[in-house]
């Protein structure tokens, strides 16, 4: 998400260098290449007007303190200018007070359903958090694609949330039939995911309206497809005038989308990004920060969410396990295999590099970093055919166990010298850092 943009600023960035003086061309430089890049990334052309227009105006005339050089006041007025148009960094949410009914809503091949999964899953964590009942209710009343009740009953017993099917077949004595279900069995939240078509027509959006009437959702959620790019700011537009919506969820961020819509969404239709879809687990699915976007735009990374990432998915026990390891200098295959098991909690390299400072910069290759994930994965499963005195005692691995490991990984005895060889390195590393933490106690 965004990582074509946040190479077009950190280029221009990384040339100015330590720049004292703020001169015309180089504003002239900087508006060119954001117009360039915000383009290329499919903002509108009146989104990027406007924005180049309030970035001109911060810039132009402006004298430089000379407490600060050049290329760090370009960076902060950049930086500020992308949070404002973005939505500003204290924009209050729907999850301020989370709604006892989301009504979701979109098109076909938008990834709603699984979207309404992730929901539930993401409000029963952030509810749990804040010692909340978190009972969550999902239900569907598309009948008109194929397959979607069932799909939404599979997704949601992945996401550990409750679902029901309505008797009815009709989709108002439906609708009536999931609030009284809900209401009987005392569910705290209700996630309703309706109908939709491949493309926007009267009968949906008549059909929307009578539904909203009954169930009087708090929360009206858009799902759109960031890869259309701007259709899908017509799309939200075409549900804005007759619907109404409270925020947008974005999906397939992951993709090779530029994040054009992202970018312009809050300017256009002057309505929050709640959420963005960052893969195909339930799990991947992000809240949408305009602060912590900004600053991976602008090539900073964002290691605030990396954290909150780890902590939801490691376990207290595995943080403390390796870090004990890291102070004490001692790092065996099994802490090895735990790291590799907690980067996969984490997601792909891809997901990970994102959130890194620079990133943007390093140019790793799509193939590169699948890869890697190959690599870690023979890594796991020749450690997973040591014995337990060899994962402790690397250098009983001598020929003869070095071949029986192989076999038992369907790997090559070669492969399995280079795991010992990153481990060796990893150890040495470790050690380093063992001593740094004894010598700063």
């Amino acid at each position: 998400m965004f990582e074509f943009l946040s190479r077009s600023f950190s280029s221009f960035f990384s040339k100015l260098g330590r720049q004292k003086t703020l001169t015309p061309d180089l504003v002239d430089e900087l508006l060119t290449t954001v117009r360039e890049s915000l383009l290329q990334a499919d903002v509108p052309f009146e989104a990027v007007e406007v924005f180049l227009a309030s970035l001109r105006n911060d810039l132009v005339g402006v004298k430089v303190l000379p407490t600060l050089r050049a290329d760090e006041f370009l960076m902060k007025t950049v930086h500020d200018q992308l949070l404002a148009f973005l939505g500003g960094k204290e924009e209050k949410t729907l999850l301020d007070a989370v709604p006892s009914t989301f009504m979701v809503m979109g098109l076909q091949g938008s990834g709603k359903t699984t979207t309404v999964a992730k929901i539930g899953s993401f409000l029963a964590d952030f509810l749990q958090k804040q010692k909340k009942r978190n009972r969550i209710l999902v239900a569907s009343i598309d009948f008109y694609r194929p397959a979607a009740i069932d799909q939404l009953e599979v997704v949601a017993a992945q996401a550990g949330v409750a679902f029901y099917r309505a008797q009815a077949l009709d989709v108002m004595r439906a609708v009536q039939e999931i609030a009284d279900y809900r209401k009987k069995e005392n569910f705290d939240v209700l996630i309703l995911d309706t109908a939709g078509r491949l493309h926007v027509d009267e009968q949906m959006l008549n059909e929307l309206i009578q539904v909203d009437k009954i169930i009087r959702p708090e929360g009206k959620l858009l799902v759109l497809d960031a890869m259309t790019g701007q259709e899908s700011l017509h799309v939200a537009r075409t549900f804005q005038e007759r619907i109404g919506f409270h925020a947008a969820v974005l999906t397939k961020m992951d993709s090779d989308t530029r994040g054009g819509a992202a970018f312009s969404f809050r300017y256009m239709l002057k309505k929050p990004i709640l959420f963005v879809g960052v893969g195909e687990r339930i799990s991947d699915l992000e809240r949408f920060y305009p602060d912590r976007i900004v600053t991976r735009m602008l090539g900073m990374g964002d290691i605030v969410s990396l954290v909150e990432r780890a902590n939801d998915k490691m376990k207290v026990q595995e943080q403390d396990r390796l870090a004990q390891a890291m102070a004490k200098g001692r790092f065996t295959l099994d802490d090895f295999a735990a790291q590799i098991d907690m980067m996969n909690k984490l997601g792909s390299f891809g997901q990970v590099l994102k959130y890194l400072p620079g990133a943007s910069q390093l140019k790793i290759s799509p193939e590169k970093l699948e890869e890697g994930e190959r690599e870690m994965k023979r890594f796991r499963a020749i450690i997973g055919s040591m014995t337990r005195k060899e994962r402790l005692l690397p250098a009983l691995l001598d020929g003869s166990r070095k071949k029986r490991v192989a076999r038992g990984a369907g790997v090559s005895v070669a492969e399995v010298n280079t795991l010992l060889e990153r481990f060796q390195e990893s150890q040495q590393m470790m050690k380093q850092l063992g001593k740094m933490g004894r010598f700063f106690k």
